[in-house]
């Protein structure tokens, strides 16, 4: 037991938030603080793993990366849009004629990324990965991504209660992670069958297995195609923050504009949207 003095001398690194490259975000009190659990929800392609790249990539901090939900040369692909500025489509045909030297000066100076591309590691591969990463930089990460939560092997689901189940059970384990290791930890997850063509905005409620107990910070997005059907607006809602505002509803939001060449994500000129 500690007293309110001894928790703030023992508190550590938790609560301290990690770079955030989105003023339109902060203007929605949201901030990816140290020690906690949270979730982002969209439907397929709608650009939740962008949001968690560019992230990741954003300032100077230590980060792992399991990516379950897509393989080497994706992530490869992504990474080096994002930090070198170059089209996504001449990084992966240098990536396919096995001509990458150039970039690897850009993403040398990244070298406290680790990214895990298991399938589906098992929480014991996590935790392993964890103690590896300790090993080498004498500290744990300050973000975590896992992409997707569903990806994560804990032994299988026969029905749907017992998929949700499963799904609190691994929202307690990272948040649990998030403490231990004083990492911001970050599962992206999908959203329910109504909310899966990304849209409209979507509600708390749309958050699939309803798994909102645990987190304490849920945001979802979807998105504004232009006429070509491109999509160069991504919309993030927070429909849950304990540390700050909320609208369930899914109605309020961020604007952040996608640049398809590149990936790289940035604020909208009209950073918040509100939808009646």
């Amino acid at each position: 037991m500690y007293s309110l003095v001894q928790s703030a001398r023992i508190k550590g690194n938790s609560g301290e938030p990690i770079p955030n490259p989105s003023k339109a975000l902060k203007e929605l009190e949201v901030d990816f603080l140290r020690g906690n659990f949270s979730i982002v929800c969209a439907g397929p392609g709608t650009g939740k793993s962008l949001l968690a790249v560019n992230l990741a990539l954003f300032g100077s901090m230590p980060v792992m990366y399991w990516s379950a939900d897509s393989n080497a040369a994706t992530q490869l692909s992504r990474a080096t849009a994002i930090l070198t500025g170059d089209s996504i489509r001449d990084v992966k045909k240098s990536l396919l004629e096995g001509d990458f030297s150039e970039y690897e000066r850009a993403l040398g100076d990244k070298w406290w990324i680790r990214m895990s591309y298991e399938a589906m590691p098992t929480p014991a591969d996590m935790e392993a990965d964890l103690e590896i990463y300790y090993e080498i930089f004498g500290c744990y990460p300050h973000l975590c991504v896992v992409d997707n939560i569903t990806n994560v092997d804990t032994g299988g689901a026969s029905d749907a209660e017992s998929f949700t189940f499963g799904l609190e059970g691994m929202c307690e384990y990272l948040s649990d992670m998030a403490r231990q290791t004083e990492s911001h930890v970050m599962a992206l997850h999908h959203v329910t069958g109504e909310w899966s063509d990304g849209l409209k905005p979507i509600p708390l409620s749309g958050v699939k297995g309803k798994i909102g107990r645990v987190p304490s910070l849920i945001l979802t997005i979807h998105r504004e195609p232009d006429e070509q059907g491109m999509n160069r607006v991504l919309n993030v809602s927070v429909v849950k923050n304990r540390e700050g505002f909320a609208d369930a509803s899914g109605n309020t939001f961020a604007k952040m504009e996608l640049d398809s060449n590149t990936l790289r994500l940035k604020d909208h000129v009209d950073m918040m949207g509100i939808n009646f």
